[in-house]
């Protein structure tokens, strides 16, 4: 409860204060990328329960001749990257941490297609609400593989703490001015999870 108090407190006066910054960036992909200039996507939360999480864009639309959407690497423009370097896209978040969709610490949301995929110790990283930031995070980001991040969100799982959290943010901070671990590595965005080889466990 104290920690939903905080991330209550914190969301709604970080949406106040960088309510000039979040203009201004949204101003820019308008025009630089067009629109939507929101990022809408379903993800899993607490007890796997579905909620739409909210970024910035950072890909353009380009498509083949057939239709199909070009690849990633292509798609991500010089833009789209500085934007995630500086960790900027993830700016309208702070309204799912609001609402309660999240908080500012614990495993990052990621696709619904993923759940059948976790073995039982990995779906334990469903037992608290997503994050913007977590222990994978400082550990790594995306530069570790799946299973290490796995390891570090379900590390989180039990031993979470208020202290734990504001360490986590601070090391968040030094993360972003130190641009580390923003790409796994050879890829221009995350390669997709393909499982474990173990069951889920229902939720």
């Amino acid at each position: 409860m104290i920690k939903r108090m905080i991330d209550i407190i914190l969301s709604f006066l970080a949406l106040l204060v960088l309510a000039p910054i979040i203009l201004l960036v949204a101003v820019l992909v308008r025009k630089k990328l067009g629109s939507p200039i929101i990022f809408k996507q379903l993800r899993p939360g607490r007890n796997g329960e579905i909620f739409q999480l909210y970024k910035f864009r950072t890909m353009t639309d380009e498509k083949d001749e057939d239709g199909e959407l070009l690849p990633d690497t292509v798609r991500l423009t010089n833009f789209g990257q500085l934007l995630r370097k500086l960790s900027l896209d993830e700016l309208p978040q702070l309204w799912n941490i609001l609402k309660g969709d999240m908080s500012f610490v614990g495993p990052r949301p990621l696709l619904v297609e993923y759940l059948p995929l976790y073995n039982e110790r990995q779906a334990r990283r469903h037992d608290v609400r997503p994050g913007i930031t977590g222990w994978a995070q400082v550990n790594g980001r995306n530069a570790i593989s799946w299973e290490q991040k796995f390891e570090y969100d379900v590390w989180y799982v039990q031993n979470q703490s208020l202290f734990l959290d504001f360490k986590i943010l601070f090391l968040t901070f030094k993360k972003v001015l130190q641009s580390e671990g923003i790409n796994q590595p050879g890829q221009a965005t995350n390669e997709k999870f393909k499982g474990s080889g173990a069951e889920w466990k229902s939720f």
